[in-house]
This record gives structure tokens, C-alpha cells and sequence, in this order.
């Protein structure tokens, strides 16, 4: 078995051999496609059900997450939906791990609103805890480790061991965006499901929108797929290539922004204006506080090289507010609970020259003292 590096750059390789040679796998536009006869197909029929661009890429997503089948999703959102809608109904209930990214909250709000599906929160410690809250009416676990945006790491081996013996039909669902399967696959630990929103790391140049479930078994994968083939959230050709092309700089470019990273956490540990800062030690995102002290608004403002933007994941580093951008929907005693404050700010550490970006932070944060 060829290792994760060499799987990600050759794994699209030779899909067109037969016809031209092509090294890079080819594009299909094409939404039809002929039938060689009456009740005869050459596997692709119309492209919302699959279309070779997005079966290639479905196909490298299953392989390096260690999966049976993946699914290709027009957003990380619509991957979200596509497993909550095809495994939970009215009167189910989810448990959540308490910090996830704020849109994932709001997507649990309104299934709880308009379709009566019940969630609780577990706050990634105690594993007894979690345990304590299964019902007969849990259906599914959801974690994301590290958290978004306080970096909490969860075991997943431990939950998965504990869950499934209480009850083997409880789905353990892994959100991997962060951590990408460079550095973790949940479905060799004891997860079922593995999601990414593909926009950030998978993709890793801000340019993709997209999203990715991989599932563990083909009967979970089936089930899936015939979600999908019917709420019709399916990645476009286009972009389903430019993700093939993305995932084979994946090890390299996590590797990188691991390496940059690293070398942040350490310098932001020492500069006066942070309190603490948040760090998995692997991956390229970190969390941080600023003292009382520091203005906000004149540190984002004085950034030269890193962004204020809201997203991450890609080559160039951006900084975020979770408080007012993508954790404003949750309520604010909630956010407090959880250590989401005005002072947190959420770096995405990208590829630049890791001096520049802590010289670039660091004249940042001194001129935003007050």
C-alpha cells in the first residue's frame, strides 16, 4: 500500500490511459451521457446521480480518509445536510460536542425548530457524560477535534468504543476539516462518518467551494447517495477537478502550514498584547486572546499581510472574530460558556514566510494597544 503523500498525487493519475495517456485527469462537462442500448448504461446516466469528474474525485476522497464510498457536496453546509437528512427524522436526537462552528449550531437550531429533531451538547471531557446522555432516541453523535474555536481535542477512539456499546445503531459522525486526513482518519478509529467542508484545507486555496462525507460502510454510503441523488447538492465538474487538483499538494501544504503554525503559537505565546493562546499542535489553526487592553478593531486594521476574512484552510493566512462572524448566531451566554469572547481571534496560518507573519502580527498587535 503506497503511503498518503504518493496516494494523494497519484491516485487521479491514469484515469484516461485508455484513450489519450493524459498524466492529469481529464473534465466532463457533460450532463448527459448516451446508453449503449434499452436498459443499458456505460455507468453514467445524468449527471446530478454521477457524473467521471466528481466519481474520480469521490473515489481519491474514499481512499484517503479510509473509507467505503465518498460523496461530493456543493458546499461543507449541504455535506452537513446530507447526513443529517438522510439519517434523522422527527422525534430523533443528536449529541453534539459543545464547541463547534457556529453554522453547525444554527443548521441544529432550525432542524430542532421545523422538524422536531432534539439535540444536547457534551462538553468533550468526561466520556461517562456523554454516555449519560444517550437516550432511546439518540441516533447520532457529532464531534469536530480540534474544535472550532477553542482547539479542544476529543478522543475519538475512546467515544466510539463507549457509544457503540451501548447501542451499535448510534451513528459517530467526525467533522475532519481541520486536521484533514494528513493527521487523523476517524474511520480507522471507530467513527462511521467523516465530513469536510472541502472549501478549507481539501481544497486549500480559497477558490473551492465545496463539501465531502465519506462513509465507513457501503450500506451507510448507499443510503447516502440516494439522498443526494434526490435533494440534488452535488459538486459541479469544474470544481470537482479543480479539488482533484488541490488534494495533491494536501500533505505537503498541511505539513507547511503545521510548521508555520508551530512556529506562531510560540512567538504570539511572548508578545505582551496575547494572554494565551490556543494550539492542537498540529494544523494550521490557532486561537488567541488578547489582553483587555488591546483594541480589536486597530489590530485588524493594522494587519499588512495576513487578511481579516472569514474562512480558513487556505495559502494565505486569515484572521477571524468568531464573537461577531462565524459564532454571531450563537446566543452570547452560550458563546461566554464556551470562551468565546471579543478578545478571541481564530488565525488560519498559511503558507507565507513564517517570520513575515509574526513580524506582520506583532506590529499589528503593538499598534492596537491602548
Amino acid at each position: 500500500m503506497t503511503k498518503l503523500a504518493t496516494t494523494l498525487i497519484q491516485g487521479s493519475n491514469g484515469s484516461d490511459d485508455a484513450h489519450t495517456g493524459a498524466v492529469s485527469a481529464p473534465l466532463y462537462f457533460s450532463t448527459a451521457f448516451r446508453h449503449p442500448g434499452l436498459g443499458a448504461s456505460t455507468g453514467f446516466d445524468y449527471s446530478r446521480l454521477t457524473e467521471p469528474t466528481r466519481a474520480l474525485l469521490e473515489q481519491q476522497l474514499a481512499t484517503i480518509e479510509h473509507g467505503s464510498q465518498a460523496l461530493a457536496t456543493s458546499s461543507g453546509m449541504a455535506a452537513i445536510d446530507l447526513v443529517f437528512s438522510t439519517f434523522t427524522k422527527t422525534g430523533d436526537q443528536i449529541i453534539a460536542s459543545d464547541d463547534l462552528y457556529g453554522g453547525t449550531f444554527r443548521y441544529f437550531d432550525t432542524r430542532k425548530a421545523n422538524y422536531k429533531i432534539d439535540y444536547t451538547t457534551w462538553d468533550g471531557r468526561a466520556i461517562e457524560d456523554l454516555v449519560a446522555k444517550i437516550t432511546p432516541a439518540t441516533k447520532l453523535i457529532w464531534l469536530e477535534t480540534p474544535s472550532n474555536p477553542t482547539m479542544k481535542i476529543i478522543d475519538i477512539q475512546a467515544v466510539a468504543t463507549a457509544v457503540h456499546a451501548v447501542r451499535d445503531d448510534i451513528l459517530l459522525a467526525v467533522d475532519n476539516t481541520f486536521l484533514t486526513p494528513v493527521y487523523q482518519t476517524p474511520l480507522t478509529t471507530g467513527a462511521d462518518l467523516v465530513v469536510h467542508s472541502a472549501t478549507k484545507y481539501l481544497g486549500g486555496h480559497n477558490d473551492i467551494l465545496a463539501g465531502a462525507v465519506i462513509a465507513k460502510t457501503d450500506a451507510l454510503a448507499e443510503a447516502l447517495r440516494a439522498q443526494l441523488t434526490t435533494t440534488g447538492q452535488v459538486l459541479d465538474p469544474f470544481d470537482s477537478w479543480l479539488l482533484l487538483r488541490s488534494l495533491k499538494t494536501l500533505s505537503v501544504r498541511m505539513h507547511a502550514h503545521t510548521a508555520n503554525a508551530q512556529f506562531l503559537a510560540k512567538g504570539l505565546a511572548t508578545l505582551p498584547a496575547v494572554s494565551k493562546v490556543l494550539y492542537a499542535g498540529q494544523g494550521g489553526m490557532i486561537s488567541f486572546y488578547l489582553t483587555e487592553n488591546t483594541d480589536v478593531n486597530a489590530f485588524l486594521q493594522h494587519l499588512a499581510v495576513c487578511s481579516f476574512a472569514e474562512s480558513l484552510g487556505g495559502v494565505e493566512s486569515l484572521v477571524t472574530v468568531p464573537d461577531v462572524q462565524t459564532h454571531h448566531d450563537m446566543p452570547i451566554a452560550q458563546r461566554r460558556a464556551l470562551g468565546i469572547t471579543p478578545n478571541l481571534i481564530r488565525l488560519s496560518v498559511g503558507l507565507e514566510d513564517k517570520e513575515d507573519l509574526l513580524a506582520d502580527l506583532t506590529q499589528a498587535l503593538a499598534a492596537a494597544g491602548k
